[in-house]
């Protein structure tokens, strides 16, 4: 299984059971999952997203053991996100980058969001969009932070085909026939960490094309046990259950 999902350090508002990355990587093999897409928590809040991303990127060689995936962090709202991109993708090697317009203040319909499509097409790079991090209720009261407004973003995707976007925490925002429209928009893929109800993943199959789904647990903010048992309770068969656990993740990296 492949977590799209992840992230290593501190979360800023409380300790949780596996913010040690070497626990968080002996936990997710265990249940299975071969590769995980790591991003930092520090991202959120530092001001200086070149050394979240190098710490990040040093933390992941040295104590992943081969499973993550480092998954670099941009802040669009502020000067040098270009710089951050570059160092990214040629100085980490990274594949993935990843936005929080939420905590950092922007909304999709900026200018920047289009220019970083625009660039990672050219470099090759994936990009995620972290819908929410945690629901409202619990917040912090000085820090309240509402979920994104995607809507915008399918405008971008009309203008950049080739962009390639994963939307993180967004099955909660985001239901029914409203996944069918966003399917249509572009190449924008999904994943499970926020899908709630029995048998959730088989009732968002009805609205979205199983090739746009993937795994991810949200960990270590939510336990990754909910990752693997989304998949077992949902009647899928060996094969679908394959392409959305690992099949789909390879092919959103897969730019040949």
């Amino acid at each position: 299984m492949i977590d799209v999902n992840v992230h290593l350090s501190r979360w800023p508002f409380r300790r949780l059971p596996l913010d040690d990355t070497a626990k968080l990587v002996q936990r997710l093999k265990s249940l299975g999952v071969t590769s995980a897409w790591a991003g930092s928590y520090d991202a959120i809040l530092h001001r200086e997203p070149s050394s979240v991303n190098a710490r990040l990127a040093e933390d992941c060689t040295a104590h992943g053991d081969g499973l993550l995936e480092p998954v670099g962090s941009l802040h669009l709202g502020m000067p040098g996100w270009e710089e951050d991109l570059r160092r990214c993708r040629e100085q980490h090697k990274m594949r993935i980058v990843r936005l929080y317009p939420n905590y950092h203040g922007y909304t999709l319909d900026a200018p920047a969001v289009g220019e970083l499509l625009s660039r990672a097409i050219e470099r090759k790079l994936v990009v995620q969009i972290v819908a929410k991090l945690e629901d409202e209720r619990t917040q912090h009261p000085l820090v309240t932070v509402p979920p994104v407004e995607l809507e915008p973003l399918k405008d971008w995707l009309t203008k950049r085909p080739l962009a390639r976007v994963v939307l993180l925490n967004a099955l909660g925002l985001v239901r029914g026939e409203a996944l069918s429209k966003w399917a249509a928009a572009g190449q924008v893929w999904f994943e499970t960490a926020m899908l709630e109800g029995v048998a959730g993943i088989g009732v968002a199959l009805k609205h979205l094309p199983a090739d746009r789904l993937l795994v991810g647990t949200h960990a270590p903010f939510f336990a990754p046990e909910a990752g693997p048992l989304k998949l077992k309770e949902s009647d899928l068969g060996e094969a679908l259950r394959r392409q959305i656990a690992e099949d789909n993740a390879v092919k959103v990296l897969d730019w040949s």
